[in-house]
């Protein structure tokens, strides 16, 4: 008999399946085993292209980005990014500009 995995929300540890979702009997959350699959793989930060970015990576921003006193051009090169979490989650240090915080949907890996 395999084991399934406990709830989610509740972690209640009798649930069972009903045809392609996993039920809890505790709280009554149902949710399907390719949804927490996908959910354990929402840690990895992509950029738009959808490649993994990690620490140390060099990107490309792929348009311009304007901020309170500048503009980040569309096409500079941003050297040893740091991955944080967050809404902005790319530090980094723009030559020119400096310490800055950017979101990963507007870069692309070099």
């Amino acid at each position: 008999m395999s084991q399934l995995p406990n709830c989610p929300q509740c972690q209640g540890e009798f649930t069972y399946e009903d045809g392609p979702l996993l039920v809890c009997p505790t709280c009554g959350h149902e949710w399907s085993a390719t949804d927490q699959a996908a959910a354990a793989d929402d840690d990895v930060t992509r950029d738009a292209n959808g490649n993994v970015l990690e620490d140390g990576d060099t990107v490309v921003v792929i348009k311009d980005l304007k901020f309170k006193g500048g503009v980040v051009k569309g096409g500079t090169k941003v050297k040893n990014i740091r991955i944080v979490g967050g809404d902005h989650d790319i530090d980094c240090k723009i030559d020119g500009i400096g310490a800055m915080a950017l979101k990963s949907e507007f870069v692309k890996k070099a």
